[in-house]
């Protein structure tokens, strides 16, 4: 893999390690998908989160999260990066915005975790 982005090659390689030592299959997939190119990479509105989550539910993003659409369940969303106003909607409808780094150290086992592309 040569990617330019120096974290994204070291998130890619903490999913990887992750997947492999907790038999967490969920991140083994989140690593294959940020290791295509860029322009495969999720783009997710939270229109989109809105629809297909769960209140009280982890949702991971492989890309980035934005911002159009209304959110008003409260859910813990995982991506690589967010927009500006994703953040702040998600904040509003009481959820969290975290990357995913956090959400692997939160939860390396990868339990309840939906994967929205």
């Amino acid at each position: 893999m040569s990617k330019t982005s120096t974290r994204l090659t070291s998130l890619v390689a903490e999913l990887k390690s992750a997947a492999r030592s907790e038999g967490a299959g969920v991140w083994h997939d989140v690593a294959d998908r940020l290791e295509k190119p860029r322009s495969t990479h999720a783009e997710v509105n939270l229109s989109r989160i809105e629809r297909y989550a769960n209140e009280n539910e982890t949702v991971v993003v492989p890309g980035k999260v934005l911002g159009s659409g209304a959110l008003d369940k409260s859910v813990t969303i995982a991506a690589v990066d967010f927009s500006g106003s994703a953040k702040t909607k998600i904040e509003h409808a009481d959820g969290e915005a975290v990357e995913l780094e956090q959400a692997i150290e939160n939860n390396p086992e990868g339990t309840n975790v939906r994967v929205i592309r």
